[in-house]
């Protein structure tokens, strides 16, 4: 990172600025780039969202962190009552647009940041919901603030409702060999920095192995996103990823119960080499998004939910 890159910023009103620029032209095309009969690759995540809330009796959803509604349009059906707030007013302009051809009234989305528990409340209400889902949020949120975003989520929710949260995994870097890997590595898992203390007579050993580590991995790997015209793109703002068990802890620690994990955007092979077999990788990924809880989602998959009950 350069001294002028946005990621630099990491105090919540700078990463909150930079998000807002980063998705100020996406309102009206984020839905058909993502979601769309054209996107890249099927929303598997909408169908595992679906899935999620179905069965569980939510009469009064919030989706924080809404966006162009991508998610929350699929929601409104007779008998349920939906909200969504969102950073960016050129997504809420376009959640509002979306949501009132099936009848949802403007005030029910509204600008707001997940880490303000007031903005949890809509303006014609109290927060007080069913369910409180969250997708595509806690990669923009500062660490240092995340437990605050939970306790958010936790108070407006009604007991027994549930949380459903997405994440992206950064357990899947012990699987892609490329540029994440090399970070997680060396970052993470790795303990260096005590390898160094203690290296003495073979520090130059140490060197020759890290270096070595270094090789294993196609840095180059993926390329990086970049904004549409004169915004930061994704992976030029704050965009984190998170260790799932550690996420799970953290909800556990908030006030939840049963925390479950599922995972999602399976890749049955690393994908710098998918490319060698596309229909293959492409078919077989899709086939294991059938089973959320398949063990192997802990390394595989790039994203997951967190679901969780407020006790």
């Amino acid at each position: 990172m350069t001294r002028d890159d946005p990621r630099n910023d990491t105090g919540r009103e700078s990463v909150e600025r930079n998000i807002k620029h980063c998705y100020s032209t996406w309102g009206t095309s984020y839905y058909s780039d993502y979601y769309g009969a054209d996107a890249p690759y099927p929303p598997v995540h909408l169908d595992l969202a679906k899935r999620l809330v179905a069965g569980r009796g939510v009469k009064r959803l919030l989706d924080a962190g809404c966006g162009p509604a991508s998610m929350l349009r699929h929601f409104v059906e007779p008998g349920r009552e939906v909200y969504g707030f969102d950073l960016t007013p050129e997504m809420v302009a376009e959640a509002r647009r979306v949501l009132a051809e099936t009848g949802v009234a403007p005030d029910h989305v509204w600008e707001g940041s997940v880490a303000v528990g007031a903005d949890f409340a809509s303006p014609a209400g109290k927060a007080e919901y069913d369910c409180v889902l969250c997708c595509g949020v806690m990669p923009h949120i500062p660490e240092e603030i995340e437990t605050d975003v939970i306790e958010n989520i936790h108070r407006s929710l009604q007991p027994g409702g549930y949380a459903i949260v997405e994440a992206r995994n950064e357990l899947f870097s012990m699987f892609t060999l490329n540029r994440y890997s090399h970070e997680f590595y060396l970052k993470k898992l790795l303990p260096v920095d005590e390898l160094e203390k203690l290296a003495a007579d073979e520090r130059e050993g140490l060197k020759t192995a890290l270096a070595q580590v270094e090789g294993m991995f196609r840095t180059d790997l993926p390329p990086l996103r970049r904004g549409k015209e004169n915004e930061p793109g994704y992976d030029e703002v704050l965009s984190r990823t998170h260790n799932p068990l550690l996420l799970q802890q953290k909800f556990l620690a908030g006030g939840f119960r049963d925390v479950q994990l599922h995972y999602y955007h399976f890749h049955c092979l690393p994908p710098m080499v998918s490319g060698h077999a596309p229909r293959l990788f492409r078919e077989v990924s899709l086939e294991m998004e059938a089973n959320p809880l398949d063990w192997r989602g802990l390394f595989m998959a790039s994203a997951f939910f967190v679901v969780a009950q407020r006790a």
